[in-house]
């Protein structure tokens, strides 16, 4: 493992100790600053010649910073000539922007990709994509890894009776019941549509019984809560007796965290692909590390096995 370095910069620090810790070699050191003019500057405190590079970085709030900051610390191993470089981005920025659905925009999810490539990184690795294609955006590999087990474990261990998994629209259907075959649950979703470009969205109708049951809303991200607290506003009008809520990103911009506080939402649960302030943690938000499954993943790719092999039953 001498020739493996993970580095971060300054999006997520914390994960990608708790990453270092699992691999059980030091943090890479590095300056990521910002200069007064807002230009920011990078610099390698040690030799990467020939190195396996690992780049922590979720494009996160500051999402502008952090995915320049991702963009110059590539560069910068490049020029160090690093033997391969791969991207750890656990929250892929910008990812809901993957495809042309008006006239006249951009698909800024695929302009990322090539952007992270042009600056040097070899490799991607990734969890919980917003939508499949963008792998495809890439020509070079991709790891996708997903938070769907983690999730399901935790709610197994909670021993939950007379389930429902509801997913939060017909996009996450397939992923939503993948979670719901491992709780042995029956899967209702939620039918929705999104008001224009706003962060908003109006809940509509629930396919599937959900009457005095415990449900459990299945999405890949939070971001506002908007969406969340219309969908447990339905699912308690149709009779679910508690709603449980779970996603791999917790964005939770805005007023999500006043939102998720005054709903009836019994727990969120979100893993810590995007920090999350310790000032701003309530009691209702429960995270799970993600520094194990990314440990594995990095311990895998360095060398040479088999990350896919990771989710097969045993």
């Amino acid at each position: 493992m001498d020739d493996l370095k993970v580095f971060t910069g300054n999006a997520h620090p914390a994960l990608a100790k708790a990453i270092c810790e699992y691999l059980g070699i030091p943090l890479g050191q590095a300056e990521v600053f910002e200069f007064t003019n807002e230009n920011i500057f990078v610099r390698i405190l040690e030799n990467v010649r020939e190195r396996d590079i690992f780049v922590v970085q979720p494009i996160s709030h500051p999402v502008n910073k952090s995915l320049m900051e991702l963009l110059i610390m590539l560069d910068a191993l490049k020029r160090a000539s690093a033997k391969r470089i791969t991207a750890v981005i656990p929250y892929y920025g910008y990812a809901r922007t993957d495809k042309k659905d008006q006239p006249r925009v951009p698909i800024t999810a695929r302009l990322v990709a090539d952007l992270l490539t042009t600056a040097g990184a070899n490799r991607l690795l990734t969890v919980d994509l917003h939508a499949a294609q963008i792998q495809g955006f890439f020509s070079i590999p991709v790891d996708e890894l997903t938070a769907l087990y983690l999730l399901s474990d935790y709610f197994s261990r909670k021993k939950l009776k007379n389930i429902v998994v509801v997913a939060t629209d017909i996009g996450i259907s397939k992923k939503a019941r993948d979670f719901a075959t491992r709780l042995n649950a029956p899967l209702a979703i939620m039918e929705k549509r999104r008001i224009g470009n706003a962060d908003r969205s109006e809940a509509l109708t629930v396919i599937g019984e959900v009457d005095k049951k415990t449900a459990i809303t299945f999405d890949d991200e939070i971001d506002t809560a908007g969406s969340l607290i219309n969908t447990v506003s339905a699912l308690k009008e149709r009779g679910a007796r508690d709603v449980y809520a779970c996603c791999t990103h917790g964005v939770f911009t805005g007023p999500a965290f006043e939102r998720i506080t005054k709903s009836p939402v019994k727990e969120v649960v979100v893993t810590d692909t995007i920090p999350v302030p310790p000032e701003k943690i309530i009691n209702k938000i429960k995270i799970i590390s993600m520094a194990p499954l990314l440990g594995e993943a990095i311990h895998r790719i360095h060398t040479g096995l088999s990350v896919g092999a990771m989710f097969e039953p045993e």
